[in-house]
């Protein structure tokens, strides 16, 4: 992969992480619940990390990075995306968070998929695996949100 398309991607990496990060920065602005609020800016500080270690990928042109993802049980996968409301239940605003992960790590996924240069597929697959840590996490707090009974 040449210099300009290993760009191209990161520079829509990182577009990406900037509009997750904007979308949880604006939901932490109308929610009414403290915690949810407190929650949904910890994402966008999160996004804000994701971003600089992306631009710093950029900048130092590493094709080759891994990221981890822990075990994925796909509980994403098996939850409807709600509706966005000022009102959510704690359970419903990390659902919709998780669901948002999902959605990037399934775009990579289908990057990497359609393409037939090597190395472009290794870094559209290394960008789904690090949306899916993200989306990990966020299974791993519904989980614990929405299932208490459990602990």
């Amino acid at each position: 992969m040449d210099k300009k398309d290993f760009e191209n991607i990161m520079d829509m990496a990182i577009a990406a992480e900037i509009e997750a990060y904007e979308f949880y920065r604006d939901v932490a602005a109308k929610i009414s619940d403290a915690g949810m609020k407190k929650l949904f800016q910890e994402f966008a500080d999160e996004e804000q990390g994701h971003k600089k270690a992306l631009e710093n990928i950029k900048a130092k042109e590493i094709q080759n990075f891994s990221f981890t993802s822990g075990p994925n049980y796909k509980i994403s996968e098996m939850v409807e995306l709600p509706k966005l409301s000022i009102d959510m239940k704690p359970a419903d605003a990390i659902a919709l968070a998780m669901k948002k992960e999902e959605e990037s790590m399934n775009t990579y996924s289908y990057l990497a998929s359609v393409t037939d240069d090597p190395d472009k597929k290794n870094l559209f697959a290394g960008l789904a695996k690090m949306e899916e840590g993200h989306k990990v996490r966020m299974e791993g707090l519904y989980t614990d949100t929405a299932y208490p009974e459990v602990w």
